[in-house]
């Protein structure tokens, strides 16, 4: 991914929710301009999720899902609609396709009760009007039909009003700088960097630096000392990776604010003051309680990976505690969470902010405290002290 590329992690995720024949792969074509979906009259044709990047005007960058009929039926169906279900926790506008010359079931209802329950705006579409002579009138949706293109217009109309107003005032880092700024950014590169390029938060700064008209620096830890020394002009800001945090923080003068990319990324996904607060039960962990260390992405695991190797061995070496450890990753994320006594996930950069959300409150639901990777690592290590900042000015 490029710099002027969108993430996903940033893409309004639209999701065509209903039952199986109601229309919704010809309807997610249709709106798409792409034939996206396998359309079939055959029930259950779409198994699993099928998602899509892409522009759509008037919304910009987004993500089209198709999903899997929500009445789907046998074992199978079942893992269908389990699939189906995951989603929601990632939808920003849900589409509820209803076969119009049906009208709405009780599992059309569920579905629409799920939309309430988890805050998700949502639009009804009422499918395949051309085969009604007269469309009734709907205050509670909109017929279009896929086949003649008739109201497809409208429905995308609807879903960009649907859209928060504040959806692009969240910042990662360019509200703490001004314009003439000077701002180092520390990035390891050790076996499990992408061959090649930088990971999204490292990115996202780099742009935002940019665009503030503010100068960044970026530095490998084992140079970084070397760095500051060189600069003219004393750095405004440090942001560094969360695993060099304690190397960092010694070489840091006091005078200069200093943060890292976790730190910044539960602030951006709105889960700062959780994190800080899940980081703290770390010291009330006891021989024989199980942790969920979860990641959002599903990369290739290297010998010594944070998730599986690196924070399993520091929260033993802290605690001095028998603590057994269970992983996720992608959108696989366990929906009882009352076995864990604690959830350190990833900086969810490759998930958008409505799923981390999701899982927080899911965390939340079941009473288990929940941080992310990097602030447990401050943690334990002495140097997070819930504040986004290291060094006060």
């Amino acid at each position: 991914m490029g710099l002027n590329d969108t993430p996903l992690a940033e893409r309004v995720h639209i999701a065509f929710f209903g039952k199986r024949n109601a229309g919704k792969s010809s309807l997610v074509n249709a709106v798409t301009g792409q034939n996206l979906s396998v359309v079939s009259d055959i029930k259950g044709t779409t198994t699993d999720p099928v998602m899509k990047a892409m522009e759509l005007l008037p919304l910009g960058p987004v993500v089209i899902i198709d999903t899997p009929g929500i009445d789907d039926e046998g074992s199978l169906g079942e893992m269908r609609i389990e699939k189906a279900r995951q989603v929601l926790d990632g939808t920003d506008i849900a589409v509820l396709v209803v076969d119009g010359s049906m009208g709405k079931t009780a599992a059309d209802s569920e579905l629409i009760n799920l939309f309430e329950q988890k805050n998700i705006p949502y639009v009804v579409a009422y499918s395949k009007a051309d085969l009604l002579k007269n469309p009734p009138h709907t205050d509670d949706g909109m017929f279009v039909s896929a086949e003649q293109n008739t109201g497809v217009f409208e429905l995308k109309e609807r879903i960009a009003s649907l859209l928060k107003s504040d959806r692009e005032q969240r910042t990662l880092c360019s509200d703490l700088i001004s314009a003439g700024d000077t701002v180092v950014l520390v990035v390891p590169i050790d076996k499990a960097a992408p061959k090649g390029r930088i990971i999204l938060p490292q990115q996202m700064a780099i742009r935002e630096i940019l665009d503030s008209g503010a100068i960044a620096v970026v530095t490998r830890d084992s140079e970084f000392e070397q760095t500051l020394n060189s600069l003219a002009q004393k750095p405004s800001l440090v942001i560094t990776d969360s695993q060099a945090f304690a190397v960092i923080a010694k070489l840091t003068p006091k005078d200069i604010r200093l943060t890292s990319f976790s730190i910044l990324m539960a602030r951006y996904k709105g889960v700062l003051d959780t994190a800080a607060k899940g980081a703290k039960a770390i010291d009330l962990l006891n021989d024989g309680d199980t942790i969920l260390i979860s990641e959002g992405c599903t990369h290739h695991r290297q010998c010594d990976d944070i998730g599986t190797v690196k924070l399993p061995r520091l929260l033993r070496k802290y605690t001095g505690k028998d603590i057994k450890t269970e992983t996720s990753s992608g959108r696989d994320f366990p929906s009882d969470l009352t076995k864990y006594k604690l959830v350190i996930h990833c900086g969810g950069c490759m998930l958008n902010e409505k799923e981390v959300d999701s899982r927080r409150q899911k965390a939340e639901n079941a009473g288990v405290p929940f941080t992310n990777y990097g602030i447990a690592i401050s943690y334990m290590r002495g140097i997070f002290n819930g504040d986004l900042f290291v060094n006060k000015i």
